[in-house]
C-alpha cells in the first residue's frame, strides 16, 4: 500500500461553506502522551483529496503538531460538482474558512502547507492577505504552468463562455512518482478524478502569477520544496517565488530527478524530503 494509507485520520467532520456546500475535514490528533505544540492545515492538489496526506500528518504528529486536511469542494468527499467552483477565488475562501475552523479548534495560529494546486492556493491566500499563518510550506507548488500562450488563451476564452465545463486535464499522471505502488493507488482511488474546468485552470494560472508578484509581502517563515524533474508544473515558479520572498525568511529545497509528488516518491527519496521538512519545522518553527 502507498505510505499515506498507513495513517488514517483520527476523526472527521463537515464544515459548511457560505453557500451551504459541505466541506469534508479530517484530523490526525497528537497522541495523548505527546505535548501538543500547535496545528497544521494540509491543502491538497488537483484531482486528489486530503486523505492522501496521512503520512505527512503522522510526521507532524510526531512533533506534537495536530494535523488537519480538508477536501476542496468538487473533490474527494466534499460536496459540489466535480472540478467546478462558483467564483474565481472560491477555493481560497473555502480554505480561509477551514483555516479559521482549525485555528478556533486549536487555539493558536496553524501552519499552512499546500501541495501543487494547494500550493498555489496557500501561496496566494498568504500573499493576498486572506490567511496569516504561523508558517508556510509549499510542496511542488503550481506557481508556473507548462502550458503555452495559445492554450492559455483558449482557457481564458472558455472561462468567459463556459467557466464550469468539466473536462480531462490531460496531465501526465504516470509521472507523479517513481513509486509504482503510489501510481497504482492513485489510479484505483475512487476519490481521485482527472477533471478540471476553465475557471479552475485560470485560477491556478492567475494565483501563481499573483503569488510570485506579491511574495515580497510575506512576513512568515517559508519552506519551499520542489521536484527538480517535475512533469506537471514548472519548478521555475517555486524558484521565482523564493527569490522574491524577503531575505532570511525563505528556505528553498529543489530535489533533482524527483517527480511531482515529492512526499510520495520512492522510499529513499521520500525519506529525504520528509526529513528536510521535519528538520526545518524543528529548527525554524518549533524552536
Amino acid at each position: 500500500m502507498a505510505p499515506y494509507r498507513m495513517f488514517e485520520a483520527t476523526d472527521t467532520r463537515e464544515v459548511e461553506a457560505a453557500d451551504g456546500t459541505k466541506l469534508f475535514l479530517r484530523c490526525w490528533r497528537v497522541p495523548a502522551d505527546t505535548e501538543t505544540k500547535g496545528s497544521v492545515l494540509l491543502v491538497h492538489g488537483l484531482g486528489e483529496h486530503g486523505g492522501r496526506y496521512g503520512h505527512v500528518a503522522h510526521l507532524f504528529n510526531e512533533l506534537g503538531i495536530e494535523a488537519w486536511a480538508h477536501d476542496h469542494r468538487g473533490f474527494g468527499r466534499s460536496e459540489g460538482a466535480r472540478a467546478r467552483v462558483p467564483e474565481a477565488n472560491t477555493l481560497i475562501e473555502d480554505t480561509r474558512l477551514i483555516y479559521a475552523t482549525v485555528q478556533q479548534e486549536s487555539g493558536s495560529l496553524p501552519i499552512l502547507l499546500g501541495h501543487s494546486m494547494g500550493g498555489a492556493i496557500a501561496a496566494r491566500a498568504v500573499t493576498g492577505g486572506w490567511i496569516t499563518p504561523r508558517a508556510l510550506v509549499l510542496s511542488s507548488p503550481a506557481l508556473k504552468s507548462r502550458i503555452g500562450g495559445f492554450l492559455r488563451g483558449v482557457a481564458s476564452g472558455l472561462e468567459m463562455l463556459l467557466p464550469n465545463i468539466a473536462m480531462p486535464h490531460g496531465l501526465p499522471l504516470h509521472k507523479i512518482s517513481h513509486d509504482p505502488e503510489v501510481l497504482a493507488d492513485a489510479i484505483a482511488d475512487p476519490l481521485n478524478h482527472s477533471l478540471i474546468s476553465p475557471r479552475i485552470t485560470m485560477f491556478i494560472l492567475n494565483a501563481g502569477e499573483a503569488a510570485i508578484r506579491d511574495a515580497g509581502k510575506l512576513s512568515t517563515p517559508l519552506l519551499v520544496q520542489a521536484a527538480g524533474d517535475d512533469r506537471l508544473v514548472d519548478p521555475e515558479g517555486a524558484k521565482a517565488f523564493a527569490a522574491v520572498a524577503p531575505a532570511g525568511l525563505c528556505t528553498l529545497k529543489i530535489y533533482p530527478g524527483l517527480w511531482h509528488e515529492i512526499y510520495n516518491e520512492r522510499e529513499h527519496d521520500r525519506d529525504i524530503v520528509l526529513a528536510d521538512l521535519k528538520d526545518w519545522l524543528t529548527r525554524v518553527v518549533l524552536r
